[in-house]
């Protein structure tokens, strides 16, 4: 099992930024890759940022790409979102999950475990 702990949402306003964290414990070196997902109300999950524990190779959704950026610390155990340039469409729950070696980062089915997330609102 692996336990994923969010911390740092928030309210911002539009053109600010925020930091999320996620904290990883338990069988972490079982994961792969660990994401950031987001749900707004009435939207369905979508994808946000991923990376590769192993390689640090980061991915993203195009929507937040230039905007955001995902970074894990030495110990590949805390993986950071960095949100810059934040618009109210960035208003959701976010969610960090962590994955095995299978299937596509960008996909949320892929994904093992799951934290149990953080509210980021952004005002206009």
């Amino acid at each position: 099992q692996v336990q994923l702990v969010e911390s740092g949402g928030g309210v911002v306003q539009a053109g600010g930024s925020l930091r999320l964290s996620c904290a990883a414990s338990g069988r972490t070196f079982s994961s792969d890759a660990m994401g950031w997902f987001r749900q707004a109300p009435g939207k369905e999950r979508e994808f946000v940022a991923a990376i590769s524990r192993s390689s640090g190779r980061a991915f993203y959704a195009s929507s937040v790409k230039g905007r955001f950026t995902i970074s894990r610390d030495n110990a590949k155990t805390t993986v950071t979102l960095q949100m810059n340039s934040l618009t109210p469409e960035d208003t959701a729950a976010y969610y960090c999950a962590a994955k095995g070696s299978y299937g596509s980062v960008y996909l949320g089915n892929t994904y093992n475990y799951w934290g149990q997330g953080t509210q980021v609102t952004v005002s206009s």
